[in-house]
């Protein structure tokens, strides 16, 4: 090996041992942990582990590995987003703790406390959790300066590669180096800084610079280039990225799905279309609501239910129709923050708004107006986090003017949504802005996980403490 290869493979960084360094470290944490918890929990409820430490603990490592079977670490892949590492790493733990209970009934532990392994589950799911998301950190950083990337080629220098190549050299952390543009047009060669040749001169090209990855982004008429190219990639262990022409109409994450071996391109991925996910999400906004409706909401709605008689004249709550799931109809509740007048049901509060009240005002900026919604929630006309429902007046508007608006009534309604903690709440001016919230909405219909409503409800009780500028 020459000094150019020896540079070249440190410059790589040795991916092939970064999971294996990873899970060593998760090993060692979970033991850690374990060992913790032994000691700071009463002897009534850890007496089977205690007089068993080292059988316990290799029967943890081995149900930690046997998870990895069915969710592999995916903290190394050159773009995975942290919502993605926390709901995979939420499962790979339960699995491992049905492994670990398994391993104790079969080795014949007595007495298994119910508390010792809910709080393990607890405790391991958010250790495991952070130093995920410190790896991940670190990991971003090493690549940031040039460490552990994949050498890239893309096939292609029309509307669809040059996109493609903004992707991947947007953001130097996913660990990306585009070495160039193959592609037939000669006239590029002038245009293009870092263009490398036509597309037959690929095969000895990444021969010789060790490519990694391979990008084709040829149109549908030029077949026989992009199959001979895969065909290539395959025997030389090189992965192959066909990017279809439709990527430049359709700007969306879409499923592949295949009807008697016919690839199908699904218009967008919704994980709320499968019925374990509905029935997480469900479970969760039932036990939420109805934590809150018999332990706060009772002191909460005296305390207001006072203060708004006393603001002026009307009823404790506000109900007025909105649009839900489906384009359902249903009321809305919260609590009344103007005073009674005939254009509640046609015109958006504004800023400076002659209808609110002072207390009203707070209720607005602090979000307290809309806890009434919880029981919306227990109820089932709405839920913890989705797309704000919108008047009947607005929807008739804004479905007529926006594309993809009713899209966002493809799940059920929320107190709070991705909108809303992206800064688009409150009056919507114009179209423009009607426009970005729908877009955060369909984003957050095609990329919803548990870990994403956790994420936005820890933000909207962030902020209202801090205040929101388009609160009102």
């Amino acid at each position: 090996m020459n000094d150019s290869d020896k540079v070249f493979r440190e410059q790589k960084g040795f991916g092939f041992l970064i999971d294996w360094l990873i899970a060593a470290g998760e090993v060692f944490i979970l033991a850690i942990l374990f060992l913790c918890i032994l000691n700071l929990l009463d002897p009534l409820y850890t007496w089977p582990f205690t007089t068993r430490i080292r059988e316990s603990l290799f029967l943890l490592g081995i149900s930690y590995v046997c998870s990895l079977y069915f969710y592999p670490i995916n903290v190394s892949k050159h773009i995975v987003y942290f919502d993605a590492i926390l709901k995979q790493l939420f499962f790979s733990t339960f699995i491992m703790m049905v492994f670990f209970v398994m391993s104790l009934i079969f080795f014949d532990y007595q007495e298994i406390s119910t508390l010792l392994l809910t709080v393990s589950f607890v405790v391991f799911y958010l250790g495991l959790a952070i130093w995920r998301v410190f790896v991940r950190s670190m990991l971003k950083l090493y690549r940031r300066k040039g460490r552990n990337f994949k050498n890239v080629i893309i096939i292609g220098a029309g509307k669809n590669g040059l996109r493609l190549y903004d992707a991947l050299m947007n953001d130097l952390s996913y660990g990306y180096r585009v070495l160039g543009f193959f592609d037939d047009n000669l006239a590029l060669k002038n245009e293009l800084s870092n263009y490398l040749g036509m597309t037959h001169e690929v095969e000895e090209y990444a021969e010789k610079n060790s490519v990694d990855h391979i990008y084709c982004t040829l149109p549908g008429s030029q077949d026989e280039k992009t199959l001979r190219i895969m065909n290539f990639a395959e025997k030389h262990a090189i992965h192959f990225f066909w990017v279809p022409e439709v990527a430049r109409s359709l700007r969306r994450g879409m499923k592949l799905e295949l009807i008697a071996m016919m690839p199908v391109l699904s218009m967008r991925s919704e994980p709320l279309l499968y019925g374990y996910n509905r029935l997480i999400k469900r479970l969760f906004d039932i036990v939420f609501s109805l934590s809150f409706l018999i332990f706060l909401f009772p002191i909460i709605y005296i305390i207001l239910a006072i203060a708004i008689k006393l603001s002026s004249p009307g009823p404790v709550f506000f109900k007025q129709m909105r649009t839900g799931l489906y384009g359902k109809e249903f009321y809305c509740y919260k609590f009344r923050s103007m005073r009674v007048n005939s254009e509640a049901d046609s015109l958006q509060a504004q800023e400076d708004d002659p209808r609110k009240t002072k207390l009203g005002d707070f209720l607005r900026r602090t979000n307290l107006d809309e806890l009434p919604q919880f029981w919306n929630v227990l109820v089932g006309d709405m839920s913890v986090v989705g797309p704000r429902p919108h008047m009947l007046k607005h929807t008739d508007l804004y479905s007529a003017i926006i594309d993809k608006y009713m899209v966002r009534h493809l799940v059920k309604p929320g107190i709070t949504g991705w909108a809303q903690v992206n800064g688009y709440r409150g009056e919507t001016r114009t179209v423009e802005r009607m426009e970005k919230r729908v877009e955060c909405d369909v984003w957050y219909i095609e990329n919803w996980s548990f870990i994403l409503d956790v994420k936005i409800i820890f933000v909207t009780v962030l902020n209202m403490f801090r205040g929101e500028h388009n609160a009102y």
